[in-house]
């Protein structure tokens, strides 16, 4: 079975030269739900913008659905993440049937139907005036009503009460089981997730500590406890192999008022 990730030696730097990913390498077959986990800053949201073809890397070295994403960019990608919501376009005065439509609502109603009631969502509320979590269930109804072969989820679950996500994560594994769709989903939400995933992958710096493995729900240990032992090892490889300066310091603060008022009184 060819796989619908592959992903070979691929590097990142940003503009300013940090290193975002190295030398990664993973191939994810169709019909997986693959979580990556990691601390902030692993590169987690860099390599899914990757895959969906929003930075530029060597020809072959991101391949979905048997193509470049960036050479001949494939049907069938969507990548959701949480940066939409605060954009100023969809937070205008537009109604939401008028929003879904404009973006081909109409050409995907059945499934459009669905997504709307498994979100939750009112046709009739208006784009301004709803919630962040309302903005992000619209968010979804929108990504998800064209059928996908791969999904690029990071992190768009944060706003959703425990029902909504709880109805979205079946909707996705029925839709990785039936139509045979891959799930690249990053998250630090574990709680719900523990029969979701099929794979399990770890980031550290910008590089896989583990490759997608296979994940059983029945395993000896939980997927919360997995998550927290491996950002533990995270931390501890930070601190041993970089000291940084996060936490407090010693000897850098004043517990003097005036001394402290004087110095952030902006109102005079």
């Amino acid at each position: 079975m060819k796989p619908s990730i592959q992903v070979q030696n691929l590097s990142f730097k940003h503009q300013n030269d940090t290193i975002a990913l190295q030398n990664i390498s993973f191939a994810v077959t169709p019909g997986s739900r693959v979580l990556l986990i990691g601390s902030n800053g692993a590169g987690k949201s860099t390599l899914l913008q990757i895959c969906a073809g929003k930075r530029l890397v060597p020809p072959g070295s991101v391949v979905l659905l048997s193509s470049d994403v960036f050479q001949h960019t494939p049907e069938g990608i969507t990548h959701l993440s949480t940066e939409w919501a605060m954009n100023p376009v969809v937070r205008g005065d537009i109604l939401v049937s008028t929003f879904l439509d404009s973006v081909g609502g109409y050409r995907h109603k059945e499934r459009r139907d669905i997504l709307l009631s498994i979100l939750d969502v009112d046709l009739d509320w208006r784009m301004h005036q709803i919630s962040d979590g309302e903005r992000r269930r619209v968010q979804l109804v929108m990504g998800l009503m064209a059928p996908w072969d791969v999904l690029l989820l990071d992190e768009v679950t944060v706003d959703l009460d425990v029902l909504v996500r709880h109805e979205l994560l079946l909707f996705l594994c029925k839709e990785t089981e039936e139509r045979q769709a891959t799930i690249l989903y990053a998250t630090h939400i574990f709680d719900g997730l523990e029969g979701f995933p099929t794979h399990l992958a770890h980031m550290r710096a910008g590089a896989f500590v583990e490759d997608p493995i296979p994940w059983s729900p029945t395993g000896p240990s939980s997927l919360y406890t997995v998550a927290l032992n491996w950002l533990r090892e995270d931390r501890k490889f930070r601190d041993e192999t970089a000291p940084s300066n996060r936490g407090p310091r010693k000897g850098e603060e004043t517990r003097d008022s005036e001394t402290f008022y004087k110095k952030y009184d902006y109102a005079h």
